[in-house]
């Protein structure tokens, strides 16, 4: 509740009385916050008419030690809070205010690999049993736990989890900051699998996504999931009749809008990964070691239902061929794949050839570390943002930098066992450990003020 108290209004010199206790400051202090936020159109003479003299005077009906906090970080910029104000209390107030968006860049700046920091690490909810760990564009995350997505918000508080029923979950990925979608296998017996978009906030289903093969639904267990520019989905296929490709949807109206079968040798129904590439309006569809018993990748142009570019490690040399690529990132310059292998091998493919192997590089090799000890064996993943290149290897992530992908920062968090998978998003790193099924929380801190 923000109402005029008697007296002078205007643009120079403000009081404000919140629940009880006065604030002055200026109106340039206030006006910092933002047209868009409560403060700024407070005296915004367009918003609020009684704003027209040299001195105003208002009330507001909210925690005075909150704004005590919002207060001082408009005028330096810096977030001091005291440790006995919660922070789900800050940002609840700071979201009333509009300034919850200026909180969370006090926090932590833009994302770099090289100066992340652990800011916090989470348990899980079901020990052992958590696959996947997706990052939300707001800085919050999921993780799959067999039938169920727990979801948390930016401040890592709990929000009502996703529940399939016991399906187990095959990947998830955020279409947005409020929409998750989820993929499920089917179970035996039962036509309970595909692809559906839930309510980040409420857990709700909002739409499940169905494949039709003349004219007809059919039934169908996706894998990896990914999506364009243009709000296309898409997921690997495995129907009953041997219905296997790559499925694609409309994110808008939900429609399916085509379906790429899989053509001879390109195993593209058991595809675990999936990438969008803009710069050339393809899908990079990767199915690898272990889910097969050799490692596929392949390009599709869904213009003219036509793969642009193939390999597989079928044929390698004697000296590699227990080396099977486990993971792919194209790179984000468009011009090659990179790959890591079951012992933690770097090597990257060319794109603008359809001709040669891997180039695997030895000066790209991981540090040795220790051995994590696992019930299941954790496969190093991979990950690319803002030109550096990641790669988790048992209880660490590598970071490497530059046109040679020199190793630059080591990540190793909590003592949570091998690391099954991580992602990065919303300026912040998450890292699911396998063991205790716990996830880390990376952040790049703010720079000094001066």
């Amino acid at each position: 509740m923000c109402t005029p108290a008697p007296g002078g209004r205007g643009r120079g010199r403000v009081r404000l009385n919140v629940g009880g206790r006065v604030f002055q400051t200026t109106a340039t202090t206030l006006a910092a916050a933002g047209r868009d936020t409560m403060l700024g159109a407070m005296l915004d003479a367009s918003w609020n008419a009684a704003a027209a003299g040299d001195e105003a005077d208002y009330f507001i009906d909210r925690d005075p030690a909150c704004f005590a906090v919002l207060l001082d970080l408009l005028r330096t910029g810096g977030l001091h809070v005291p440790p006995h104000i919660p922070d789900a209390v800050l940002c609840r107030e700071a979201l009333y205010y509009g300034l919850l968006d200026r909180v969370r860049a006090a926090r932590w700046d833009d994302f770099d690999g090289d100066r992340l920091r652990l800011a916090a690490s989470v348990p899980g909810r079901a020990p052992g049993d958590g696959t996947a760990v997706r990052a939300a564009p707001d800085g919050g995350c999921c993780v799959a736990h067999g039938g169920a997505v727990r979801v948390y918000n930016w401040m890592l508080e709990e929000r009502r989890p996703v529940y399939l029923d016991h399906a187990p979950v095959n990947d998830a990925a955020y279409l947005d900051a409020s929409t998750l979608l989820v993929a499920a296998r089917e179970r035996p017996g039962r036509r309970d699998g595909g692809v559906a978009a839930f309510s980040a906030l409420t857990g709700e289903m909002r739409h499940r996504f169905r494949v039709a093969h003349d004219r007809q639904v059919r039934s169908f267990t996706p894998g990896a999931l990914a999506f364009d520019q243009e709000c296309s989905i898409f997921a690997s296929c495995k129907g009953r009749l041997n219905e296997y490709g790559i499925g694609v949807w409309d994110g808008t109206t939900g429609e399916q809008t085509g379906f790429f079968y899989e053509p001879p040798g390109c195993a593209l129904g058991d595809a675990d990964k999936l990438q969008w590439l803009d710069g050339t309006k393809t899908l990079m569809a990767a199915t690898m070691f272990p889910r097969a018993d050799s490692s596929f990748i392949s390009l599709l142009d869904f213009r003219d239902k036509n793969v642009v570019w193939s390999w597989c490690d079928v044929g390698t040399p004697a000296s590699l061929e227990d080396k099977h690529a486990v993971h792919a990132i194209a790179m984000e310059d468009g011009r090659s794949i990179c790959v890591i292998n079951q012992y933690d091998d770097l090597g990257f493919l060319d794109l603008r050839s359809s001709a040669g192997g891997v180039r695997w590089r030895s000066r790209s090799k991981l540090m040795s570390r220790k051995k994590v000890h696992a019930e299941e064996t954790c496969y190093p993943k991979l990950a690319t943002h803002a030109g550096q290149l990641f790669a988790s290897t048992n209880d660490a992530i590598s970071v490497f930098t530059g046109p040679d992908h020199a190793l630059t920062s080591t990540l190793r968090g909590s003592d949570g066992g091998a690391i099954c998978d991580f992602s990065i998003g919303g300026d912040r790193l998450f890292a699911l450990h396998n063991e205790k099924n716990v996830f880390d929380v990376w952040e790049t801190p703010p720079p000094p003020i001066i």
